[in-house]
């Protein structure tokens, strides 16, 4: 007896040996991690917590928004991208109820936040990986419900006069675009806001309230139907790394002039002497912190309904009354965590189309 108990015991041992060898090969050479984290329909059963950085990391115990509320719809549903860690979606239900109370600004068009379980995406960003990013559209809520084929075929509305270098179109334009982004850089949690270069621009010349928070708003290419919305790493996520502070001031300087001159829009010179640069390897698992792997494989909640934010914004509705325990697989989690990757600068890309 004991003899078969020893020769399964062996068995078992190498067949979780071949597992582990398996699994390295597999976040090494393996599939890109955008399909890995993808294909993920649900997230973990986990406390909440984001590991990396905003470009390079994942999201356990990921909340969703749910797709309606008094303030807010959100848009492009077939993406599952309404996901984030519990504190994101909790400020974007404040937000939204803010700017209806005090801003004129009937609802929010919610675009991507994150997927079920963060990491890279398939298309669209380079950001949004751990749950602290959102995309709002410039576009106000209109004042009826949207059907499922509405928000995933209505645009947008550019914020630019297309016919003319980074200048504001004044017909879609309006004061309560500008008193929602300034209500959303307001709250303290919020680590900076990327819009258009002639959005800034515009808010530069022409914000009578408190600038205090004005220099939260950053300019980068595209975001010209959408405001990016960037909170920091909550203050019990030991594997979320912030970004860099902001630099002192309210941002409408030389920086911001920089953005109207032709460097920022130039192609790069080539050099004809040079080698054809390599093409770029797809982000593999293996190159997002080590808990990613966990998150990648941790069981998942019982359903999108047990994992989406409560509707009164108070508490998430739990993800966690199943085993395994939420403790127990944080810590499974946790333990993968020696280190945090270095803070790449973050790269919001442009919307993706129809975004």
């Amino acid at each position: 007896m004991r003899t078969v108990s020893k020769r399964l015991a062996m068995v078992l041992a190498f067949t979780a040996s071949m597992a582990g060898a398996i699994a390295d090969g597999w976040a090494a050479d393996g599939p890109p991690a955008k399909e890995l984290f993808g294909g993920v329909k649900l997230p973990t059963r986990a406390e909440p917590s984001s590991y990396g950085f905003y470009s390079k990391g994942c999201l356990a115990g990921a909340v969703a928004i749910p797709t309606d509320g008094p303030t807010w719809q959100a848009m492009r549903l077939s993406r599952n991208r309404r996901w984030g860690h519990p504190q994101m979606i909790s400020l974007l239900e404040r937000l939204s109820q803010d700017a209806a109370k005090y801003d004129g600004w009937p609802g929010l068009l919610l675009g991507d936040i994150s997927q079920p379980r963060g990491g890279p995406m398939l298309t669209g960003h380079a950001s949004h990986q751990i749950g602290l990013d959102a995309d709002i559209w410039l576009t106000p809520m209109p004042s009826r419900t949207l059907s499922a084929s509405e928000r995933e075929n209505i645009s947008a509305t550019s914020m630019l006069d297309t016919k003319k270098f980074l200048t504001i179109n004044e017909k879609a334009w309006t004061p309560a675009q500008a008193r929602v982004i300034m209500r959303a850089a307001s709250y303290p949690q919020v680590e900076r806001i990327f819009v258009n270069p002639a959005i800034k621009k515009k808010l530069c010349d022409t914000w009578q309230g408190d600038r205090t928070n004005l220099g939260k708003v950053r300019p980068y290419y595209g975001h010209d139907y959408h405001f990016h919305v960037r909170i920091k790493c909550p203050a019990d996520a030991v594997g979320c790394k912030d970004q860099a502070d902001i630099p002192p001031g309210d941002g409408c300087d030389k920086s911001l002039a920089w953005w109207f001159t032709d460097e920022p829009w130039a192609k790069p010179k080539k050099d004809p002497n040079a080698k054809p640069a390599p093409k770029p390897k797809p982000m593999q698992l293996a190159d997002l912190p080590k808990a990613c792997s966990v998150v990648l494989k941790s069981p998942a909640a019982d359903s999108e309904w047990a994992a989406t934010y409560s509707p009164n914004g108070a508490a998430p509705v739990s993800a966690l009354a199943s085993p395994p325990q939420p403790a127990a697989a944080g810590s499974a989690i946790a333990a993968q965590m020696p280190g945090v990757p270095p803070a790449d600068v973050p790269v919001p890309l442009p919307r993706p189309t129809g975004n």
